[in-house]
């Protein structure tokens, strides 16, 4: 008899600790992000970029000081030539270049007609060396180990009739302007890609697709608005990054998901990982002793920007970089815990147990994913590496790989932690099907 009753005592407490452990658990969820959204906003008011002008660097600036400006044009005819043409880059009347061709000439003359601007309709010349205006063209001319001696040389575009350019805009010593090659035009294209890209997640994701393109605008909106400008303002980059990453969460998850228990547990269990992934990236920055000086971008950066802590601009990029995966990670986590427990786990226990099933086949996979994306950023310096005959352990250490390493370590070690920690807080807020029991039901079964 005495053991009945301690097993009917004991289901009665199980049940009592079932019924109540959701509606603290809820509130203490909703009242840590209340708590979390309050001082991200105090945090972005006080770090909220001024209207200070910033120093514009030398590859970016035109002749005159100011931005460089540009011109559309379209290239309309093509032939070799010899190098230093006079015309080139002034502006023409006519696409009827006054030079004779010559027939595997060292250099390219590109006739290009002005689709834009005050010169729209009139023409100009851009003049690309080839290999051969580097290499010589003597009977004992050796063809340089890529591409032939009548391609363009190295770091010079491949042009043809028919490409859309754009050029810059270049102000003489007597006032007239001279034009060069800029950049490609892309603009069409990205358009094209970005609607079949909408297209894609809105007709499979539908409504809730979209509202996730929406997201990803907004997202992208502060980023440019207040990240950006709010780091040339020489605010903390780690604290920016906290900042950006927190609201980008807030606004991107309910937005796409909707505000509800499910999405409150995954919101929270990424801004746990967030800042778990924050110190780990500063911990493997220190012991790595990374410097995040390999790039060209970083050294020009520190050069003309030199209030930025180049070392917390990499802290900030690490922290911003974990922000997709974890993401994905944690909602599929949350999804994962409340569809089990609607499916009939019996306890919030059995629940986390089956939910943690599933992320042990999510971690693998998105650490492949991962690993996999950081390696390809970093393809052509390996294979320069490579080329250079470095050992694998110099190339590994090197700090531009090293840099790729510490991103995916931090990531993967983000990633596995925060699928144990998001399946425990969205657990806890379900209510599983043993949960509605009634002690009756409990003594019964």
């Amino acid at each position: 008899m005495s053991r009945t009753h301690h097993g009917h005592g004991h289901a009665h407490s199980l049940s009592d600790i079932s019924h109540t452990l959701s509606p603290i658990a809820r509130w203490f969820v909703i009242g840590t992000l209340a708590v979390t959204a309050v001082a991200v906003a105090v945090g972005m008011v006080v770090l909220w970029p001024s209207d200070s002008e910033h120093p514009i660097p030398t590859q970016f600036r035109s002749a005159d000081g100011g931005p460089i400006t540009t011109v559309d044009g379209e290239i309309v005819d093509q032939f070799h030539a010899n190098c230093l043409n006079s015309m080139a880059g002034s502006v023409l009347e006519t696409a009827d270049i006054p030079v004779n061709p010559v027939p595997g000439g060292p250099c390219i003359l590109n006739a290009v007609r002005f689709t834009s601007g005050d010169v729209a309709g009139k023409y100009t010349v851009l003049e690309i060396p080839t290999n051969r205006a580097q290499a010589g063209s003597g009977p004992d001319t050796v063809a340089p180990a890529a591409g032939t001696l009548d391609d363009p040389q190295a770091g010079q575009p491949t042009l043809n009739v028919g490409d859309d350019i754009r050029l810059a805009t270049v102000p003489g010593p007597d006032g007239s302007n001279r034009y060069s090659f800029f950049d490609f035009q892309r603009g069409p294209a990205i358009i094209f890609w970005a609607v079949l890209f909408i297209a894609a997640i809105v007709l499979v994701a539908a409504w809730r697709g979209f509202r996730s393109i929406i997201g990803l605008a907004i997202a992208f909106g502060i980023l440019t608005v207040f990240t950006l400008p709010a780091i040339l303002d020489g605010s903390s980059p780690v604290a920016v990054a906290v900042v950006s990453s927190a609201v980008i969460l807030f606004v991107v998850l309910y937005l796409a998901h909707g505000v509800s228990l499910r999405t409150s547990s995954a919101l929270l269990g990424t801004l746990t990982s967030l800042l778990l992934a924050g110190f780990l990236s500063s911990l493997a920055i220190r012991t790595m002793n990374l410097t995040g000086l390999s790039g060209d971008q970083t050294t020009n950066l520190q050069v003309y920007q030199g209030n930025i802590s180049v070392s917390g601009l990499l802290l900030a990029g690490f922290i911003i970089g974990t922000l997709g995966v974890l993401n994905d990670v944690t909602i599929t986590q949350a999804s994962a815990a409340f569809e089990l427990a609607a499916a009939g786990e019996p306890s919030r226990l059995a629940t986390f147990r089956a939910a943690m099933r599933v992320g042990r086949d999510h971690i693998a996979s998105t650490v492949y994913t991962l690993v996999f994306a950081y390696a390809g950023s970093a393809l052509p310096l390996m294979l320069l590496f490579s080329v250079a005959q470095q050992p694998l352990g110099g190339l590994l250490t090197t700090d531009v790989v090293a840099v790729e390493l510490a991103r995916s370590f931090v990531g993967g070690i983000a990633i596995a932690l925060s699928v144990p920690l998001t399946t425990a807080i969205a657990a806890a807020l379900t209510t599983p099907a043993g949960a509605g029991r009634t002690p009756a039901a409990h003594a019964a079964a």
